[in-house]
């Protein structure tokens, strides 16, 4: 059966790879406005990348160092009874606590009262030096985030026997002794821990591995300072159940310390970094969405003979339209990639010179080359629109 007279005159419809080569097309008639237009965009998703990078990386830097400060740790001590005598914490405090669900780590040190340490056996009893006898457990240090400046620290075997590391300030007040003299014995010098932030009072301490403080030592086993270490974002949650915890007959005879105060600094400069991303990304995309915006409005002005002759052939409105947006997103996805690759480059070149980690968050990246894509959409669609409602006479009359 012969087709009707409409068929013949009904508009061939593009597929998408039809737009593709259309639009890319094009670009290719106009190398080096295609270039440089794309560069424009490439470099103000660059700045917006490396800007986010950077900060990122600096950010990073920030919290690692925040994190050093204890961030996430919280202590445990005995308080008073209500008589004001000073409290004990059960022997199970230390499992107890270990059970709460965001803490990461839990360690303890029990005090060994009455108990002085002397450099010599010939050292006259009053003169202790002020040093503290500590029992300690084996995983204290990654706990606290000690380190050890000579020698080495207490492990399973050396933790059962006459053996102690000294702290900072200990060790400088006794001097280079190879052993200590406690209680009528001789314990063996194994190690000296540099100075501990984090736990101040381990500076002026004899640590004694816990099996040994209870074999050769009237130490009882109870803990009295307990370390832990939390989910960051869960901290104050685990401050408002550690009492309890610890001592669930008594709660109110224990000592919780409040969240260190560089919690509250990170948080404050993680929302301030936030902010300032996002405006920083803001502003970047506008420039590049004004760019191709720009860039399309010229190439309908220089195109006007071109849209004419396909109006002409038969091209529809819609055609037209939509071969100018192909364009415009084309252009920005080219150029919000090379862009999304220079910030990246810029971003590891300058950390790496600073010695901070090479953070580039995923959203920077993808919302870059994303956003590029929608915008140049947006920003290309009134020149579409614009190339799409000549008439072919009036084009080619122009032109």
């Amino acid at each position: 059966m012969p087709r009707s007279h409409s068929s013949f005159l009904r508009p061939a419809r593009l597929s998408a790879a039809d737009l593709f080569r259309l639009g890319g097309s094009g670009l290719r008639a106009r190398p080096l406005r295609a270039v440089l237009s794309a560069l424009g965009i490439a470099i103000g998703i660059a700045a917006m990348v490396s800007v986010v990078g950077i900060s990122s990386s600096s950010q990073a830097d920030l919290d690692r160092a925040l994190a050093a400060l204890g961030t996430n740790m919280l202590t445990v001590a005995p308080g008073n009874t209500m008589f004001g005598e000073e409290a004990s914490l059960p022997d199970e405090a230390l499992s107890m606590v270990k059970r709460i669900g965001p803490v990461t780590a839990a360690t303890a040190t029990g005090t060994i009262s009455s108990t002085p340490v002397y450099r010599s056996d010939r050292i006259p009893p009053g003169e202790t030096g002020g040093l503290a006898l500590l029992a300690a457990q084996l995983d204290l240090l990654k706990t606290v985030g000690a380190t050890i400046a000579k020698g080495s620290w207490l492990n399973a075997a050396t933790a059962k026997y006459p053996a102690v590391v000294l702290g900072s300030t200990a060790a400088r007040r006794l001097g280079d002794v190879p052993s200590v003299y406690i209680d009528g014995r001789w314990y063996r010098v194994v190690g000296v821990l540099a100075s501990v932030p984090l736990a101040p009072e381990l500076d002026s301490a004899v640590l004694i591995g816990w099996p040994a403080a209870k074999s050769y030592l009237s130490f009882d086993g109870h803990a009295t300072t307990i370390y832990t270490r939390s989910v960051e974002s869960q901290v104050e949650a685990v401050r408002a159940v550690l009492a309890a915890t610890a001592n669930p007959e008594s709660p109110d005879q224990v000592k919780v310390d409040k969240p260190s105060p560089a919690l509250a600094a990170q948080r404050a400069t993680n929302q301030t970094f936030t902010a300032l991303l996002l405006g920083l990304g803001a502003v970047a995309l506008l420039v590049g969405g004004i760019g191709v915006a720009n860039t399309m409005v010229i190439s309908v002005l220089e195109r006007r003979a071109e849209i004419g002759l396909r109006r002409s052939l038969g091209a529809t409105r819609g055609q037209v339209r939509t071969q100018f947006v192909a364009e415009s997103l084309l252009l920005s996805a080219l150029g919000g990639l090379g862009g999304v690759i220079g910030g990246f480059a810029v971003t590891a070149f300058y950390a790496t010179t600073q010695g901070w980690p090479t953070v580039v968050p995923l959203w920077a990246a993808a919302g870059g080359v994303g956003a590029t894509v929608v915008i140049g959409a947006i920003a290309g669609l009134y020149p579409a629109i614009r190339a799409a409602r000549l008439a072919p006479t009036e084009a080619l009359a122009a032109a």
